[in-house]
């Protein structure tokens, strides 16, 4: 509870409990009740609890730990409240104060040079003031200088009267807002305007006004003057009418684009791809003409293009071929950023990856090069170039690569309506173009003056050499550059004869009849598919090398020949192998059986049923003791006359 001191009129005034609610009343309670027990010390005051009451008419005052219990309970949740108050009233006015400071922000430059001539004004009057000139015969005397009258000069001293000489400024910024009512439209009118102005196919406005003024004709609306259409429709927000007109493409421009530090990565840390298609013509070898298309690799530490391959089309083998450059020349990245198109994710560069969203990710499916070498695989936004650095790289060749004057006369326009006037009346070889391409990448790396955070002025070369000197940097193994030199694709080894088929051709090995029935995955060269295959299980352990099988010609003995001596060696030789694994004979494991006693045979039980040796007639036996010779003789006849009789009947 707080030390403040109340006089009894004061505690009478405030209705407490336990005490009276007039002032002689107090005094009574307080002279009955001994609130000052030091009174024979006085005027001392040693519990502290009162004091004398300083001016005019004397007295005491007490504070509220000298109350009655009621009253003190009362009084301090009353003291709270006001506290509480005081609080509001202190935050309400820092909060206008600083609405106002804001809205002076927002003025225009004419009324802020107001608010200073006329804060100017205001010190000049106090200035007189403290010199000793009466505040009335100051104000007259700067009024009459500045050319106002005194009153507006009283005006702008009643703005700022009781408020902080720092916040003046504010407050004595002129608060007309000019010509504020709007002419009338009819809502109906304003709605037509807007949906028919607003739209993709953007129509200018005095079109769409045109139209509404026909429309009002007919339906009696009342509409104002085409320019101030015009300005209410500009008044409305802007990324609204560029959505509606443009898109949401323009619409994502106007949002600042975010600002990626790469200082933070070292050399090879990260990487980023993507693919590129020349605006050139180029001759392929077999004689087609196309626009070829640069698959590469770039450093997102330094900007450096690490590796590119040149293709058709963009395929998975140039990303792949491509990667494996990279790795082989550099290392190993732990990161990179690809574009989620399908040649990117291909099972062959990301398989089993788990954030592999294109395709589904199944429980046989062959882990990818980038998921084996464990590369963190991050992936684009589609269409969108700010998501890749590389996409900046690819702009400059478009123009330093796509122009140079060696493809004088291949070069296609980067658009329909940009073609050149000798469109068409070149092709340059291939062989002409990749030269044009290597020199170019490699001028673009050494060039010097980058501006970029980590460059400095530097090339990118030389920025991704200093760092890479002292990063740590994974390589791969001789083993491992199967791993992007050749495709996975998961195949089955067929159970009958375990070879594998693979884009028309057959593959064997013996190591294959171990695993024949299972599913494999086979790395190859898409380029030299008939050097063999290499085969590894599903969890990525190699198994073997397996040449391809070539078909002989039907005719052709000396393939036969040599066909049947592999086969007739590769039997040899597992017959070697199997001699070699059993060592004991048939003969010693019989010698190994244990010997069984003699014993009697069991007596065969007589049957119920004889069946005759002809005829299909089932006959009740009989006890052979009971059988004469005579009546064996006679049934014995009897079925051979029935076989004569159904041989002649036949």
């Amino acid at each position: 509870m707080s030390m403040r001191f109340y006089t009894p009129a004061e505690l009478a005034s405030m209705s407490l409990p336990g005490l009276p609610g007039t002032e002689r009343g107090v005094q009574l309670l307080a002279d009955r009740e001994n609130w000052r027990q030091d009174k024979l010390a006085w005027p001392a005051n040693l519990n502290g609890l009162w004091r004398r009451r300083e001016g005019r008419g004397g007295g005491f005052e007490y504070a509220a730990g000298i109350l009655p219990l009621r009253a003190q309970t009362a009084l301090s949740l009353k003291e709270k409240r006001e506290r509480g108050e005081d609080e509001r009233k202190v935050v309400k006015s820092d909060l206008a104060r600083e609405d106002v400071w804001r809205s002076f922000e927002s003025m225009p430059e004419k009324k802020k040079a107001e608010a200073r001539r006329r804060l100017e004004a205001l010190d000049a009057v106090n200035d007189m003031e403290r010199a000793g000139t009466k505040r009335d015969v100051a104000m007259m005397l700067i009024a009459n200088s500045i050319n106002v009258s005194l009153r507006t000069l009283y005006g702008w001293s009643a703005l700022v009267a009781g408020r902080p000489r720092a916040d003046w400024l504010p407050y004595l910024a002129p608060r007309h807002a000019g010509r504020q009512a709007e002419v009338e439209c009819s809502a109906e009118a304003w709605d037509v305007i807007k949906a028919d102005y607003l739209r993709p196919e953007r129509p200018a406005f005095a079109d769409c006004y045109r139209r509404l003024k026909t429309i009002a004709a007919e339906k009696g609306w009342t509409i104002p003057a085409e320019r101030t259409l015009q300005r209410r429709m500009d008044a409305m927000p802007r990324a609204v009418i560029v959505l509606a007109r443009e898109g949401q493409e323009a619409l994502k421009r106007l949002y600042p684009a975010q600002q990626r530090d790469r200082s933070g990565f070292h050399a090879l840390e990260a990487v980023n791809a993507d693919g590129h298609k020349f605006d050139v013509f180029v001759k392929w070898p077999d004689g087609t003409i196309g626009r070829p298309v640069l698959t590469a690799f770039q450093d997102l530490y330094s900007g450096l293009m690490l590796a590119w391959r040149i293709e058709r089309t963009e395929c998975k083998e140039a990303v792949l071929l491509a990667f494996g450059d990279l790795v082989e020349t550099y290392g190993i990245p732990d990161a990179c950023w690809l574009d989620n198109g399908r040649n990117f994710a291909s099972k062959w560069l990301t398989g089993g990856t788990a954030n592999r969203y294109r395709f589904k990710v199944r429980d046989d499916e062959p882990a990818g090069v980038m998921t084996t070498l464990g590369v963190e695989v991050h992936w684009t936004t589609p269409y969108s170039g700010q998501s890749k650095p590389i996409e900046r790289a690819f702009r400059d060749f478009s123009q330093s690569i796509a122009k140079d004057p060696r493809l004088a006369g291949a070069w296609t326009g980067n658009t329909v309506a940009n073609k050149p006037s000798n469109y068409g009346s070149n092709a340059i070889p291939i062989e002409l173009f990749e030269k044009v391409i290597a020199e170019g990448i490699a001028e673009h790396n050494a060039r010097p003056g980058r501006r970029s955070q980590v460059c400095n002025g530097r090339s990118f070369m030389d920025a991704f050499q200093a760092n890479y000197a002292q990063s740590p940097i994974r390589k791969a193994t001789a083993e491992q550059r199967r791993l992007w030199l050749l495709a996975a694709e998961g195949v089955s080894v067929r159970s009958q004869d375990a070879t594998i088929h693979l884009l028309g051709n057959r593959f064997w090995c013996e190591a294959l009849v171990n695993i024949a029935g299972g599913k494999v995955v086979a790395r190859f060269d898409p380029d030299a598919l008939h050097d063999g295959i290499h085969v590894y299980r599903l969890d990525g352990s190699y198994v073997a090398h397996a040449p391809c099988i070539e078909a002989a010609g039907f005719a052709s003995t000396a393939d036969a020949r040599i066909h049947a001596q592999a086969r007739k060696a590769w039997m040899k030789g597992q017959a070697q192998i199997l001699a070699a694994e059993t060592k004991l004979g048939i003969d010693g494991v019989a010698a190994l059986l244990p010997t069984l006693p003699e014993q009697d045979p069991a007596p065969l039980p007589v049957p119920n049923v004889v069946r005759p040796l002809f005829g299909n007639l089932a006959v009740k036996a009989t006890p052979v003791e009971d059988i004469s010779p005579d009546e064996t003789l006679a049934a014995f006849s009897r079925s051979v006359l029935r076989l004569v009789q159904s041989q002649e009947a036949d």
